[in-house]
This record gives C-alpha cells, structure tokens and sequence, in this order.
C-alpha cells in the first residue's frame, strides 16, 4: 500500500495543473509541489526551437511546434512515471490536442494533412492503455477578464504582441474541452476562489480536496 500524507494524497500520484495562457498553472505548480514535498515538472519554453518563428507566423510554425511539444511533453510524462510518481506537472499533455492543434487546424493555420498526421501520431503515443495518464488533473478557471489581466502582468512580449482575440479564443476552446475531458479524473478551482501569496494555509483546502479526489478515484478503479 502507498504512504500518504496527512492530506490523504499518496506519495506516488502524479498531478496535472491545466488551464488556459495566463491562469497560474506555473504557480500552483510550485505551490503545490513545495507544500507536499512533490518534484515539479515545469513547461520549459526557453530554449524552444519554434516558438518565436511560431507567434510571427502561425500557419508557417504550427505544426513543427505541436511535433515539438508532442516529443517534449511525451519524454516527460515517461520519465515522472519511471521515477515513480510524486510529481506536481504544469501542464497536460492531452491540451496540445483538444486545443491548440484543433484550433489551428479550424482557423486553417494547420493543414488537413498535417493536422491527421499529428492527431494520430498523438492517439498512437497517448490515447492507449499503455500511457500512464495522471491519477488527477487540476483545472483552473476564472473569468476571460481576469485571465487576460494575468497575461498581460507577466509581460513576455511575444504574448503581448498576440492580438486579443486569440486569447479570447482559446479561452473559450478551454472551457469546451474541460466540459468534455474524461480520460482521467478532475478538478476545477476557480483562481479567485485562493491566494497563494497568503502563506501555506491558503492551499491546505485544495490539498484536502485533492486527496480527497484521489482516493475517491483510486477506490472507483479497484472496484471495477
């Protein structure tokens, strides 16, 4: 049997913060991590071939970043579950799919061709019942006005130069997706709803939520 924390989340679980530009994920990562003493596995945008070439020329760029993301995010996901869980990650895997790719494909930035081609290397590598998939995947939600005002206070230029709609899109595109993600068990926060600059007992009530998720879950798969 897995140790657990006082929490009730077992030492092993691997958590996924999701969420679209802007809403924290980076932060509740870290959070999280620090509070349970999980390792953190962080986006890693420095240091990206395409993502400069990306935002000045999205049909040019899309699909070579997806491919990109595809190979980086997969490596990872291997290496947390081969290390053994306990592991807070920014972002899923399952976004780049549900959300990016699908949204360039439908504004014609992506290609049919080179669309197929991503979506089925990506159900070959990920939808299978070999890919260990999180044991909970943490979304965090607010109001387009508030996510938007978080994206502009980090102030990465390549976003700011990004036109306002684009956001407003993908942030739409998010909430269709989470309504209808069900490859692994969720969680919804609204990002009003905490303050992690308050000190460590702001996040004892999501962590108290989230073991709580978690066995629920855990007892739902060894029933079945």
């Amino acid at each position: 049997m897995n140790e657990q924390n006082t929490f009730g989340i077992p030492n092993n679980a691997v958590i996924t913060i999701a969420g679209t530009v802007g809403v924290g994920k980076s932060t509740m990562t870290s959070a999280l991590a620090n509070r349970l003493q999980f390792k953190t596995s962080l986006e890693k945008v420095d240091g990206n071939p395409y993502l400069d070439k990306f935002y000045k020329d999205f049909e040019r760029w899309s699909f070579h970043l997806q491919v990109y993301f595809l190979a980086e995010r997969f490596k990872e996901q291997k290496r947390i579950f081969e290390y053994g869980g306990g592991f807070v990650q920014d972002r899923s895997i399952y976004e780049d799919t549900g959300i990016f790719a699908k949204m360039h494909y439908d504004k014609g930035t992506m290609t049919p061709t080179d669309y197929e081609t991503y979506k089925n290397l990506f159900d070959a590598m990920v939808m299978t019942p070999y890919f260990p998939h999180p044991d909970l995947l943490i979304y965090l939600e607010g109001s387009f006005e508030d996510v938007l005002s978080r994206l502009h206070a980090r102030g990465r230029q390549m976003e700011q130069d990004t036109p306002v709609e684009y956001w407003k899109e993908m942030y739409e595109r998010y909430e269709n997706w989470i309504n209808n993600f069900n490859t692994c068990p969720v969680m919804r926060i609204n990002i009003n709803d905490y303050d992690l600059l308050g000190g460590d007992e702001s996040i004892d009530p999501i962590l108290e939520r989230i073991g709580h998720s978690i066995q629920t879950s855990r007892k739902l798969i060894r029933s079945s």
